[in-house]
């Protein structure tokens, strides 16, 4: 009795490991058939016993080397999270990075407009041509060859404008001064002797508001006081107008209209009023100028020196080069 349970034991051991081998041989002889039947030989082999079940092992061994699976199908593994997703298996190549789009999406929403446009864009987006008698600026005179005209804006000032005067008397030319509606109420004596000395005068508003944004009524206010001072200074009511920058829209094109004014503009522009230096509005005064061209400068609105210095270069070389000076 002593030793009858050991052995009862290691028979029921073997047994059942007979019986595992059996099934599993079973299920890989299945499987691995059609992989030439090497499984199933493990198979057979497995009533040997203990033995035999590491050939029942092998012959899952053979059944995997035909691609079939020894074990039920796993589940599904859960899905990596983001910080599993970024990192690279060694052997393996590293994820391809997402390329962005080859347009991005645009801004959908308007442009900024704190800004106001620019003066050519303005001038640009004026009409062509007369509507309704309406007239576009004047940028050009058509008085013949080599006939220019010189246009000299914001006074009157009394630092400025005599000495200009001067210069203009000198060289005979005749030029057009813009003048503005408040200098004219402070200064009506100069403003009677730029008209006495033959020079023609143009309204240039009240006082030099950009008109672009402005609505019809406060654009009427300000010509027609302007024209109220010059009417009083001088006894006439001037025929030219031009608005402070170039600004020009179409209520102001109307207006200009209805009070039988012709809008004036340029086309030679040297900045003086920036105070490039003296060459700079010399060499672009000589670039730009042709037949028929209306050259832009000033006396008034602030330190005029460069203006004036450059005018004493600029008239003797115009002249000399065969240009000829009249009003618009």
């Amino acid at each position: 009795m002593g030793t009858g349970k050991p052995t009862r034991r290691a028979v029921l051991v073997v047994g059942g490991v007979a019986l595992l081998a059996g099934y599993w041989g079973d299920r890989s002889a299945g499987s691995a058939g059609s992989a030439g039947g090497a499984g199933s030989a493990g198979g057979a082999g497995s009533a040997g016993g203990a033995g035999s079940a590491g050939g029942a092992g092998s012959a899952g061994g053979a059944g995997s080397a035909g691609g079939a699976p020894l074990m039920p199908a796993p589940t599904a593994a859960p899905a990596p999270s983001a910080s599993s997703q970024s990192a690279v298996i060694p052997g393996t190549q590293p994820p391809a990075s997402v390329s962005p789009p080859a347009h991005p999406t645009r801004s959908a929403g308007p442009p900024s407009r704190t800004d106001p446009p620019s003066r050519a864009q303005l001038t640009r987006s004026r009409p062509r041509g007369r509507r309704g008698g309406v007239e576009p600026p004047m940028r050009q005179i058509h008085d013949g060859r080599n006939v220019i005209a010189l246009t000299i804006d914001d006074g009157p000032s009394p630092q400025y404008t005599p000495q200009v005067l001067r210069l203009l008397d000198k060289y005979k030319v005749t030029a057009t001064f813009s003048m503005i509606g408040w200098e004219v109420a402070a200064h009506p004596g100069l403003v009677r002797e730029v008209a006495a000395a033959g020079h023609t005068i143009a309204n240039h508003t009240w006082s030099h508001l950009d008109l672009a944004y402005l609505p019809p009524a406060p654009i009427a206010d300000q010509i027609n006081r302007a024209n109220g001072a010059l009417h009083q200074a001088t006894g006439q009511v001037p025929t030219l107008f031009r608005a402070p920058y170039g600004a020009w829209s179409p209520a102001v094109l109307q207006l200009c209209a209805q009070e039988g004014m012709t809008p004036l503009g340029w086309s030679v522009d040297p900045r003086d009023w920036s105070r490039p230096g003296v060459a700079s509005i010399v060499s672009n005064i000589m670039r730009n100028t042709r037949t028929g061209s209306i050259i832009l400068e000033h006396d008034g609105g602030g330190d005029r020196s460069q203006t004036l210095a450059a005018l004493k270069i600029v008239l003797p070389r115009l002249i000399a080069a065969g240009y000829r000076f009249a009003v618009p």
